[in-house]
């Protein structure tokens, strides 16, 4: 049966969605060394790869093209360390402590560091970074801790990623195409991912998937807790399903595209658009106020 018109525009969607993974090509180094050269040409956040929240002191962090920032005021996100570099993946790990992954700037790669920055860890809020594994190698679009786990979707090899010693050495799983990835402390084992074809499931760390039936066609997906399931769907509608997927309800919608979805407990939600204004959600995803809106230019 071919897909209804809804289906392929959210397909469309997905696929541009997949397809924004930044490169250190031509253009983006042209834009990363014209800011590192002139100060007062700063070229903001970039494109929003990734959200979190510091359980430290509960600040919001924004994981951008161009560095990692904290939000500190309505117009005002700082760059961490003033480090410019493309933070692909990322995610919040533990108070001050997050992981990511992306691409050092075009700067650093001219004098002589590798392209691709593997998995990196820090453990001060992103002032410093160490290199835990993969750098030269892997790019992760997609990280997810799950207890003892810590998942990652490589985009050099196209293949979901397991590991069990906090991402020093890894196990290969499945080859698919990934936007985001979802698992929780609770069920380590149980990993969804969202695709072009719709939201799958493994039950055996990643090595294998079937489809999530009877789910929407989601672009970003969490699990907060053991059954619960919050995510975006390709038509900007807030899903919830408190049985694992088998059944969802719809929350509310996001205020645009979005670019970036985290939550930690299925009540607070952040997302991102493309253009870096980041909305917050104390409800459950029912309503979006704004966190960060960048200043006009």
């Amino acid at each position: 049966m071919l897909p209804t018109r809804r289906r392929l525009s959210g397909i469309v969607a997905l696929l541009a969605l997949l397809m924004t993974g930044c490169q250190v090509g031509q253009a983006d180094q042209v834009d990363q060394t014209s800011a590192q050269r002139n100060e007062s040409m700063d070229p903001g956040i970039g494109h929003v790869h990734g959200l979190g929240i510091d359980p430290a002191d509960g600040s919001i962090y924004v994981a951008g093209h161009f560095g990692l920032f904290q939000v500190r005021a309505m117009n005002t996100a700082v760059r961490i360390a003033d480090r410019v570099q493309d933070y692909m993946g990322f995610t919040v790990v533990g108070p001050k402590t997050f992981l990511a992954s992306g691409h050092p700037s075009a700067v650093d790669v001219a004098a002589g560091s590798p392209a691709h920055l593997g998995l990196i860890r820090t453990a001060d809020a992103g002032l410093t970074w160490k290199t835990v594994s993969e750098a030269g190698t892997a790019d992760f679009h997609a990280l997810q801790p799950a207890g003892a786990s810590l998942y990652a979707y490589d985009s050099q090899s196209g293949r979901i990623r397991r590991s069990i010693d906090n991402g020093v050495t890894w196990a290969d799983g499945a080859q698919l195409q990934v936007a985001d990835l979802a698992a929780s402390a609770d069920q380590p084992d149980r990993l969804y991912a969202t695709t072009p074809e719709g939201p799958v499931v493994s039950q055996d760390g990643g090595k294998t998937f079937t489809a999530l039936t009877g789910a929407p066609l989601l672009a970003f997906l969490d699990a907060p807790g053991k059954g619960l399931l919050v995510g975006i769907a390709t038509d900007r509608t807030v899903r919830r399903s408190e049985d694992g997927g088998k059944t969802w309800k719809t929350q509310g919608t996001v205020p645009g595209p979005a670019a970036a979805f985290s939550t930690t407990d299925g009540r607070r939600l952040l997302m991102a658009t493309e253009e870096g204004t980041v909305y917050q959600s104390r409800d459950g995803g029912r309503t979006f106020s704004p966190a960060y809106k960048p200043a006009p230019a």
